[in-house]
């Protein structure tokens, strides 16, 4: 062999060590999910509790929007229409099986659906006329909540459609549900024209939330397992919106921001000490946050994740998390395929670095799927996030064979 060969050889074999050395042990994960065939960009909106499956929607290559429904079995897969040219999921069901959103029909309607793998796509149906919108699914599947006709409506198989009426104005809009589809989140106009978070339980009228105290409107967009926990944004007379996370004891509480101007939050875990959402930075660019009860503040998660992100990567909205904390989606910047996609962030420290599957434990089965998705890009194979599954891929699995097991 010529020197020159060695020399890379030994080069390779450098690095390999330095790259095994900084990702030995256990990790939390970044995996960018990628797009749909041809398609040019995707964005996650709903995560199952155990973050095996994701949903959202994505561009196809004909530039249509499609609702996506992606597992680390199949990857990102899109669930169709109804007769026309589009679909958005926008909630999932707790084991990953049910999945709610809307697409358009044949008459290039939107209608609201809750789609299964054995039943495909089923329209949801309206309350007398219009187009429909299904925004959030209780943890089994039985519940649907959104919007029909301008009323905010709740959705069981058995009773079909019931409107939940307004808080005396002219609309309204359900947008989060309980795990357990008792209480339902959301926001519409009342009597005097301001639109207001509202929360709706059993059969009682809506309640309205109010606002924050320099602001006149507000939206409610998720809700805790118990109920008590709401958070969503508020919009200020400059029509900035403004985080907000509201409790009966403490009424709307502001979530501060970035830096920058303003902030949503989109979604609570279930014991409603965690809530995440989006939030401009000092330089007024949009980045993903989590808020923590226990240190009342709101951490950019592109710093507190720096590790996992190559350079030129960043994550933009966190549109929800999972029950437990654990697992955080939305949409965010990915440099090694120079778009926007869709993102699943595994906070959990305890996994072991190599865990391709996510089962605990790096075996043979992370092993087969290294080797099988060798000199691909996208896919839970690419550890490092580089837009490649290759060599320092593979030397990951082997380095931590047997981790966890």
């Amino acid at each position: 062999m010529r020197r020159d060969s060695w020399n890379r050889l030994y080069a390779l074999m450098g690095a390999s060590v330095l790259w095994l050395a900084a990702t030995a042990g256990w990790s939390q994960r970044l995996i960018w999910l990628g797009a749909l065939p041809d398609g040019s960009s995707s964005t996650a909106l709903a995560v199952s509790a155990d973050g095996r499956a994701v949903v959202g929607w994505g561009y196809d290559a004909s530039g249509q929007w499609r609702a996506f429904r992606w597992t680390q079995e199949t990857g990102m897969q899109h669930l169709g229409t109804l007769g026309g040219d589009g679909s958005m999921a926008y909630g999932v069901s707790a084991d990953g099986a049910v999945v709610v959103g809307w697409a358009s029909n044949a008459s290039q309607e939107w209608r609201a659906f809750r789609w299964t793998q054995a039943g495909g796509m089923q329209d949801l149906g309206d309350l007398g006329a219009g187009e429909t919108r299904a925004y959030g699914v209780s943890a089994d599947g039985a519940v649907v909540v959104g919007t029909s006709s301008n009323r905010a409506f709740r959705w069981t198989q058995a009773g079909g459609m019931q409107d939940l009426g307004t808080l005396g104005g002219s609309w309204s809009s359900a947008h989060g549900v309980s795990p357990d589809g008792s209480v339902v989140v959301g926001w519409a106009y009342t009597s005097t024209g301001q639109s207001r978070a509202f929360r709706w339980v059993g059969a009682a009228e809506m309640q309205d939330l109010g606002a924050l105290s320099d602001a006149d409107n507000s939206y409610a967009q998720g809700v805790s397992a118990d109920g008590n926990v709401v958070v969503g944004w508020a919009t200020n007379a400059s029509n900035q919106s403004l985080a907000f996370r509201w409790t009966q004891e403490t009424g709307m509480q502001n979530l501060g921001a970035l830096g920058g101007c303003c902030s949503e939050a989109s979604s609570v875990s279930a014991d409603g000490a965690v809530v995440v959402g989006w939030a401009r930075n000092a330089n007024q660019e949009v980045r993903a946050f989590r808020w923590r009860a226990d240190t009342s503040a709101m951490e950019d998660l592109n710093h507190a994740y720096a590790s996992l992100l190559r350079s030129g990567s960043y994550l933009e909205y966190a549109n929800a998390i999972s029950p437990d904390g654990r697992y955080i989606v939305g949409q965010g910047y990915n440099s090694a395929r120079g778009r926007y996609e869709a993102y699943l962030l595994d906070t959990d420290s305890s996994r072991p670095a190599g865990d391709v599957d996510g089962d605990g434990c790096v075996n043979d089965s992370d092993l087969l799927a290294v080797l099988f998705a060798f000199g691909s890009g996208d896919g839970v194979e690419d550890l490092n996030n580089d837009g490649a599954v290759d060599d320092a891929d593979l030397l990951t699995v082997l380095f931590n064979f047997g981790g966890g097991c």
